[in-house]
């Protein structure tokens, strides 16, 4: 595969995403392309990141003087504290804003390390190298970043564009299959928002793109680029349209918080349960057809984990879910808004549910 060339346009800042396999070994030339110069850099590295890959970006930066951080990539981790040692390094050694402060990793590292680009003096030159498919295809395009706290998840952040993407397909043949799995869950949620030719795609095509099989892992990936592209272009602070980008999460997140963000359930399995139970509140309230549903539905269930996952869930769970389902930054109300589907390419961003209506939906279903 030729690499592809994303060219991202917001409000804020102009930059590139750079797709491909084997890129990282031409840096040099993308960072001489893309006008991206700086003398010194902090590169974050995801302890999970095998160690060829951080020794080949090391060597390809080689000529610039390099300090290295060794990440614990947990959502735990997605804190003040790492923020603080983070800052800390750069006020340390005298970092200025003409500087690089690069993340190499999944997407809980591109959080923190994009937030803590955004804070550092108002904000350094940040490349973004994510490690894993979900941060390929999702959490490093768009700007968001952010920390979590004892109230949920991601509560604390900021919208700081990268200055540079670079996702390198070959990184993901090093990953276990439930990251592929939980990568996979943004990649159904962009087709579900785009189209039904695009969800086809995938419907036709799971197994080989779980299996990574070219060149259908290629074109997923690009395609759900491509769409977040489009989004974030016309909304960069999600103050309208980029909200349909949270299909499932609103369920999702408050998942993850219930179990506090344990390894019990990775946050593209949250999404993959937040997106099934979306998809049928959906349905449950008329707006989905029911065809759509159990077409999407029965999709879901062919991913082999998922009955697995739903089993973690018990009745004493759902009032925690309630109370940080009530704490999700896109409330604006008492009520819960969820973001539900009417159709492929039709998403509903503001409906309104009042909390304890729909903690008798969950105990229900």
């Amino acid at each position: 595969m030729r690499a592809s060339n994303i060219k991202i346009e917001t409000e804020t800042k102009k930059y590139s995403l750079i797709i491909g396999s084997n890129i990282l070994e031409k840096l040099p030339n993308i960072l001489s392309n893309q006008k991206i110069l700086f003398k010194k850099c902090l590169i974050v590295i995801d302890k999970n990141v095998p160690k060829k890959f951080k020794s080949l970006l090391i060597n390809k930066l080689s000529k610039k003087k390099i300090f290295i951080y060794n990440f614990y990539a947990y959502e735990k981790n997605k804190n003040y504290k790492n923020v603080e040692k983070i800052h800390n390094i750069l006020f340390e050694n005298r970092f200025n804003r003409e500087d690089c402060l690069i993340s190499f990793g999944g997407g809980i590292t591109g959080d923190v390390v994009g937030f803590s680009a955004s804070t550092f003096k108002r904000g350094i030159k940040f490349i973004n190298i994510p490690s894993t498919l979900l941060a390929q295809v999702d959490s490093s395009i768009g700007g968001k970043t952010g920390i979590n706290n004892k109230f949920g998840k991601n509560l604390i952040g900021s919208f700081y564009q990268p200055d540079l993407v670079i996702s390198d397909i070959k990184i993901l043949n090093s990953l276990p299959h439930r990251e592929i799995v939980c990568g996979y869950a943004e990649i159904l949620k962009s087709s579900l928002i785009d189209s039904f030719k695009k969800f086809n795609f995938l419907d036709k095509n799971l197994n080989k793109i779980l299996e990574l099989k070219t060149p259908y892992i290629e074109k997923a990936i690009f395609e759900s680029c491509k769409l977040k592209k489009k989004i974030i272009e016309k909304d960069e602070k999600e103050k309208n349209l980029r909200k349909v980008l949270n299909l499932g999460h609103t369920f999702a997140h408050a998942y993850e918080s219930t179990f506090n963000f344990s390894k019990k359930l990775n946050h593209g399995e949250a999404v993959i349960l937040g997106i099934k139970n979306s998809i049928k509140f959906s349905y449950k309230n008329k707006l989905l057809s029911k065809n759509k549903f159990n077409l999407i539905n029965d999709h879901i269930n062919r991913i082999k984990v998922v009955k697995k996952l739903e089993k973690l869930f018990k009745k004493k769970h759902f009032n925690k879910i309630i109370s940080f389902m009530k704490s999700d930054k896109k409330n604006n109300s008492e009520k819960i808004n969820l973001i539900l589907m009417k159709d492929f390419g039709r998403i509903k961003t503001d409906f309104q549910i009042n909390p304890l209506k729909l903690k008798n939906y969950l105990l229900k279903n």
